[in-house]
Protein backbone atom coordinates (compact mmCIF):
# COMPACT_ATOMS: atom_id res chain seq x y z
CA UNK A 1 0.00 0.00 0.00
CA UNK A 2 1.26 3.42 -0.84
CA UNK A 3 1.31 6.20 1.63
CA UNK A 4 -1.24 8.68 -0.23
CA UNK A 5 -3.54 5.60 0.39
CA UNK A 6 -2.68 4.70 3.61
CA UNK A 7 -5.40 5.77 6.85
CA UNK A 8 -4.23 7.99 9.34
CA UNK A 9 -5.81 9.84 12.77
CA UNK A 10 -6.60 13.71 12.72
CA UNK A 11 -6.91 13.87 16.35
CA UNK A 12 -9.46 10.87 17.45
CA UNK A 13 -10.77 11.29 13.38
CA UNK A 14 -9.96 7.97 11.36
CA UNK A 15 -9.23 8.51 7.94
CA UNK A 16 -9.48 6.51 5.43
CA UNK A 17 -6.96 7.65 2.90
CA UNK A 18 -4.52 10.86 3.05
CA UNK A 19 -5.66 12.77 0.04
CA UNK A 20 -7.36 15.78 0.71
CA UNK A 21 -9.78 18.16 -1.48
CA UNK A 22 -9.13 21.37 -0.10
CA UNK A 23 -11.76 24.01 0.06
CA UNK A 24 -12.44 25.89 -3.20
CA UNK A 25 -15.34 27.88 -3.64
CA UNK A 26 -18.05 27.18 -6.51
CA UNK A 27 -20.35 30.02 -5.72
CA UNK A 28 -23.33 27.53 -5.84
CA UNK A 29 -24.94 28.14 -3.07
CA UNK A 30 -28.63 29.94 -3.12
CA UNK A 31 -29.54 32.85 -2.65
CA UNK A 32 -29.37 33.81 1.00
CA UNK A 33 -26.21 31.08 1.36
CA UNK A 34 -28.28 28.22 1.39
CA UNK A 35 -26.80 25.09 0.66
CA UNK A 36 -28.13 23.87 -3.05
CA UNK A 37 -28.68 20.94 -4.80
CA UNK A 38 -26.06 21.93 -7.16
CA UNK A 39 -23.68 22.20 -4.20
CA UNK A 40 -24.99 18.84 -3.11
CA UNK A 41 -24.27 17.07 -6.34
CA UNK A 42 -20.93 18.97 -6.64
CA UNK A 43 -19.32 17.04 -3.74
CA UNK A 44 -21.32 13.89 -4.38
CA UNK A 45 -19.08 13.29 -7.45
CA UNK A 46 -16.13 14.82 -5.71
CA UNK A 47 -16.03 11.70 -3.54
CA UNK A 48 -17.44 8.94 -5.59
CA UNK A 49 -15.83 6.11 -5.05
CA UNK A 50 -14.26 6.92 -1.81
CA UNK A 51 -11.04 7.80 -3.13
CA UNK A 52 -10.48 10.91 -1.08
CA UNK A 53 -10.25 10.57 2.48
CA UNK A 54 -10.99 14.14 3.66
CA UNK A 55 -12.79 16.98 1.73
CA UNK A 56 -12.85 20.85 3.51
CA UNK A 57 -15.58 22.09 1.79
CA UNK A 58 -15.81 25.65 0.35
CA UNK A 59 -15.79 28.90 3.09
CA UNK A 60 -18.66 29.55 4.57
CA UNK A 61 -18.82 33.16 6.07
CA UNK A 62 -19.72 32.97 9.91
CA UNK A 63 -21.86 36.42 9.58
CA UNK A 64 -23.69 38.71 7.17
CA UNK A 65 -20.58 41.33 7.51
CA UNK A 66 -17.50 38.61 7.51
CA UNK A 67 -19.70 38.05 3.75
CA UNK A 68 -16.73 37.60 1.25
CA UNK A 69 -19.04 37.50 -2.11
CA UNK A 70 -22.15 36.37 -3.81
CA UNK A 71 -22.90 32.91 -3.96
CA UNK A 72 -20.66 31.96 -0.89
CA UNK A 73 -21.67 29.22 1.73
CA UNK A 74 -23.70 30.43 4.96
CA UNK A 75 -22.94 29.01 8.23
CA UNK A 76 -23.83 32.54 9.87
CA UNK A 77 -27.69 31.15 11.30
CA UNK A 78 -29.04 28.03 12.94
CA UNK A 79 -31.51 27.78 9.58
CA UNK A 80 -28.45 26.92 7.62
CA UNK A 81 -27.99 23.56 9.69
CA UNK A 82 -30.63 21.43 7.33
CA UNK A 83 -29.46 22.26 4.31
CA UNK A 84 -25.85 21.90 5.84
CA UNK A 85 -26.71 18.35 7.10
CA UNK A 86 -27.80 17.28 3.10
CA UNK A 87 -24.11 18.42 2.23
CA UNK A 88 -22.69 16.25 4.46
CA UNK A 89 -24.73 13.27 3.71
CA UNK A 90 -23.33 13.75 0.03
CA UNK A 91 -20.40 13.50 1.16
CA UNK A 92 -20.33 11.04 3.68
CA UNK A 93 -22.46 8.22 1.15
CA UNK A 94 -18.65 7.71 -0.38
CA UNK A 95 -16.98 7.07 3.14
CA UNK A 96 -14.71 10.31 3.05
CA UNK A 97 -14.79 12.71 5.98
CA UNK A 98 -15.88 16.28 5.69
CA UNK A 99 -14.43 19.65 7.88
CA UNK A 100 -16.57 22.50 7.80
CA UNK A 101 -13.93 25.64 6.60
CA UNK A 102 -15.76 28.68 8.69
CA UNK A 103 -14.36 32.45 7.59
CA UNK A 104 -14.76 36.18 8.33
CA UNK A 105 -13.53 37.80 5.05
CA UNK A 106 -12.95 41.38 7.30
CA UNK A 107 -11.09 43.94 5.16
CA UNK A 108 -12.52 41.98 1.91
CA UNK A 109 -15.84 41.97 2.24
CA UNK A 110 -17.63 44.31 0.01
CA UNK A 111 -20.56 46.87 1.65
CA UNK A 112 -22.94 45.82 -1.08
CA UNK A 113 -22.90 42.60 -0.25
CA UNK A 114 -23.37 42.58 3.37
CA UNK A 115 -24.47 45.59 4.16
CA UNK A 116 -22.30 46.71 6.87
CA UNK A 117 -18.84 48.97 6.61
CA UNK A 118 -15.74 46.41 5.98
CA UNK A 119 -13.87 46.03 9.22
CA UNK A 120 -10.17 44.71 9.56
CA UNK A 121 -7.05 44.18 12.45
CA UNK A 122 -6.03 48.09 11.64
CA UNK A 123 -7.56 51.12 9.21
CA UNK A 124 -4.87 50.41 6.75
CA UNK A 125 -4.67 49.47 2.94
CA UNK A 126 -5.11 45.89 2.18
CA UNK A 127 -1.47 44.67 -0.35
CA UNK A 128 -1.99 42.40 -3.33
CA UNK A 129 -5.13 42.96 -3.46
CA UNK A 130 -8.15 45.29 -6.13
CA UNK A 131 -10.98 43.11 -4.81
CA UNK A 132 -11.77 46.31 -2.29
CA UNK A 133 -10.73 49.55 -2.49
CA UNK A 134 -12.63 50.41 0.57
CA UNK A 135 -10.19 51.26 3.43
CA UNK A 136 -11.96 49.26 6.29
CA UNK A 137 -11.84 50.60 9.96
CA UNK A 138 -10.21 49.50 12.89
CA UNK A 139 -12.26 46.29 14.90
CA UNK A 140 -13.07 47.60 18.36
CA UNK A 141 -13.24 44.93 21.38
CA UNK A 142 -16.65 44.49 21.08
CA UNK A 143 -16.25 43.93 17.58
CA UNK A 144 -13.58 41.59 18.38
CA UNK A 145 -15.87 39.96 20.62
CA UNK A 146 -18.54 39.42 18.26
CA UNK A 147 -16.13 37.73 15.57
CA UNK A 148 -14.79 35.18 18.24
CA UNK A 149 -18.65 34.46 19.32
CA UNK A 150 -19.50 34.26 15.66
CA UNK A 151 -16.49 31.42 14.62
CA UNK A 152 -17.51 29.56 17.91
CA UNK A 153 -21.31 29.24 17.26
CA UNK A 154 -20.49 28.29 13.67
CA UNK A 155 -18.32 25.69 14.59
CA UNK A 156 -21.38 24.50 16.75
CA UNK A 157 -23.60 24.35 13.64
CA UNK A 158 -21.13 22.22 11.64
CA UNK A 159 -21.27 19.57 14.69
CA UNK A 160 -24.98 19.88 14.43
CA UNK A 161 -24.89 18.96 10.83
CA UNK A 162 -22.67 16.17 11.12
CA UNK A 163 -19.14 17.25 9.49
CA UNK A 164 -16.24 15.36 11.31
CA UNK A 165 -15.10 18.71 11.71
CA UNK A 166 -13.80 22.54 11.33
CA UNK A 167 -11.24 24.32 9.19
CA UNK A 168 -10.43 28.04 10.71
CA UNK A 169 -9.50 30.08 7.92
CA UNK A 170 -6.77 32.27 8.54
CA UNK A 171 -5.23 32.56 4.62
CA UNK A 172 -6.16 34.17 1.14
CA UNK A 173 -5.97 37.76 2.97
CA UNK A 174 -9.14 37.43 5.07
CA UNK A 175 -10.11 38.52 8.59
CA UNK A 176 -7.42 36.08 10.72
CA UNK A 177 -5.01 36.74 7.89
CA UNK A 178 -5.36 40.23 8.75
CA UNK A 179 -4.64 40.01 12.14
CA UNK A 180 -1.73 37.49 11.47
CA UNK A 181 0.29 40.00 9.17
CA UNK A 182 2.00 42.84 10.16
CA UNK A 183 1.61 44.14 7.01
CA UNK A 184 -2.33 44.72 8.00
CA UNK A 185 -2.15 44.60 11.90
CA UNK A 186 -0.82 47.69 13.41
CA UNK A 187 -2.85 47.76 16.55
CA UNK A 188 -1.40 48.68 19.74
CA UNK A 189 -3.54 46.46 22.29
CA UNK A 190 -3.50 42.62 23.44
CA UNK A 191 -3.91 41.98 19.99
CA UNK A 192 -0.82 44.05 18.51
CA UNK A 193 1.36 43.80 15.11
CA UNK A 194 4.36 44.00 17.10
CA UNK A 195 5.01 40.12 17.49
CA UNK A 196 3.80 36.92 16.57
CA UNK A 197 1.78 36.38 19.92
CA UNK A 198 -0.03 39.42 19.31
CA UNK A 199 -1.15 38.95 15.94
CA UNK A 200 -1.88 35.22 16.89
CA UNK A 201 -4.00 36.00 20.13
CA UNK A 202 -7.39 36.77 17.86
CA UNK A 203 -6.57 32.80 16.75
CA UNK A 204 -5.81 31.44 20.34
CA UNK A 205 -9.23 33.14 21.37
CA UNK A 206 -11.36 31.65 18.53
CA UNK A 207 -9.50 27.91 19.01
CA UNK A 208 -9.97 28.20 22.82
CA UNK A 209 -14.06 29.68 22.23
CA UNK A 210 -14.24 26.98 19.47
CA UNK A 211 -13.41 24.02 21.92
CA UNK A 212 -15.91 25.64 24.56
CA UNK A 213 -19.01 24.70 22.29
CA UNK A 214 -17.53 22.05 20.91
CA UNK A 215 -15.48 19.91 23.00
CA UNK A 216 -11.91 19.01 22.69
CA UNK A 217 -12.46 15.78 20.70
CA UNK A 218 -14.09 17.61 17.99
CA UNK A 219 -11.23 18.04 15.50
CA UNK A 220 -10.36 21.60 14.57
CA UNK A 221 -8.23 22.51 11.74
CA UNK A 222 -6.23 25.58 10.56
CA UNK A 223 -5.54 26.57 6.81
CA UNK A 224 -2.76 29.26 7.20
CA UNK A 225 -0.71 31.67 4.94
CA UNK A 226 2.43 30.62 5.84
CA UNK A 227 4.51 33.73 4.33
CA UNK A 228 3.12 37.01 2.57
CA UNK A 229 6.34 36.92 0.36
CA UNK A 230 6.35 41.02 1.06
CA UNK A 231 8.99 43.14 2.63
CA UNK A 232 7.96 43.50 6.17
CA UNK A 233 5.45 41.10 5.89
CA UNK A 234 4.73 37.35 7.55
CA UNK A 235 7.97 34.97 6.91
CA UNK A 236 7.99 31.32 6.90
CA UNK A 237 10.08 31.33 10.22
CA UNK A 238 6.92 33.48 11.85
CA UNK A 239 4.82 30.54 10.81
CA UNK A 240 6.87 27.77 12.46
CA UNK A 241 6.33 30.05 15.66
CA UNK A 242 2.55 30.12 15.23
CA UNK A 243 1.96 26.62 14.21
CA UNK A 244 3.31 25.41 17.51
CA UNK A 245 1.58 27.43 19.47
CA UNK A 246 -1.29 26.60 17.49
CA UNK A 247 -0.88 22.88 17.98
CA UNK A 248 -0.58 23.31 21.79
CA UNK A 249 -4.23 25.23 21.76
CA UNK A 250 -5.38 22.49 20.08
CA UNK A 251 -4.88 22.54 16.18
CA UNK A 252 -5.13 18.64 15.37
CA UNK A 253 -4.56 19.69 11.31
CA UNK A 254 -2.49 22.61 9.74
CA UNK A 255 -3.28 23.06 6.21
CA UNK A 256 -1.25 25.08 4.69
CA UNK A 257 -1.40 26.40 0.37
CA UNK A 258 0.38 24.09 -2.18
CA UNK A 259 0.47 23.15 -5.68
CA UNK A 260 0.25 19.45 -6.21
CA UNK A 261 -1.02 18.23 -9.06
CA UNK A 262 0.70 14.67 -9.31
CA UNK A 263 0.23 11.29 -7.86
CA UNK A 264 3.98 10.15 -7.80
CA UNK A 265 4.79 13.75 -6.16
CA UNK A 266 2.24 13.42 -3.39
CA UNK A 267 3.79 10.09 -2.39
CA UNK A 268 7.47 11.51 -2.62
CA UNK A 269 6.74 14.35 -0.31
CA UNK A 270 4.72 11.80 2.06
CA UNK A 271 7.95 9.26 2.11
CA UNK A 272 10.27 12.31 2.76
CA UNK A 273 8.18 12.97 5.70
CA UNK A 274 7.40 16.79 4.38
CA UNK A 275 3.42 16.37 5.09
CA UNK A 276 1.23 13.80 6.56
CA UNK A 277 -1.87 14.18 4.33
CA UNK A 278 -1.72 16.23 0.72
CA UNK A 279 -4.33 18.58 -0.70
CA UNK A 280 -5.31 18.61 -4.81
CA UNK A 281 -7.64 21.03 -5.37
CA UNK A 282 -7.53 22.44 -9.13
CA UNK A 283 -6.69 19.21 -10.09
CA UNK A 284 -9.54 17.60 -8.59
CA UNK A 285 -11.73 20.49 -9.63
CA UNK A 286 -11.00 20.02 -13.32
CA UNK A 287 -11.19 15.94 -13.03
CA UNK A 288 -13.42 14.17 -11.01
CA UNK A 289 -11.45 10.96 -11.36
CA UNK A 290 -8.15 12.62 -10.43
CA UNK A 291 -8.23 10.68 -7.13
CA UNK A 292 -9.60 7.20 -8.76
CA UNK A 293 -6.89 7.67 -10.98
CA UNK A 294 -4.14 8.38 -8.73
CA UNK A 295 -4.95 5.51 -6.78
CA UNK A 296 -4.93 3.22 -9.42
CA UNK A 297 -1.07 4.43 -10.85
CA UNK A 298 0.39 4.34 -7.68
CA UNK A 299 -0.74 0.60 -7.25
CA UNK A 300 1.18 -0.12 -10.71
Amino acid sequence: MSLLTSPIKIGSLAVLNRLVMPPMATSKSKKGGEVSDEICEYYAEKSNGGYIGLIITEHSFVSQEGKASKGQLSIAKDSDVLGLEKLVSSIHQNRTKVFAQINHAGGLAKKEITGFDPLSASSVELPKTTRNKNLPHEMTQKEIEKVIADFAVAALRAKQAGFDGVEIHSAHGYLLNQFYSPLTNKRQDNYHGNSIEGRIQLHLEIIQAIQANVGSEFPIALRLGASDYLDGGTTIEDSVIASKEFEKAGICLLDISGGITDAAVAEELLCEEKADMIGVGRAIMKNSDWAKQANLSLKN
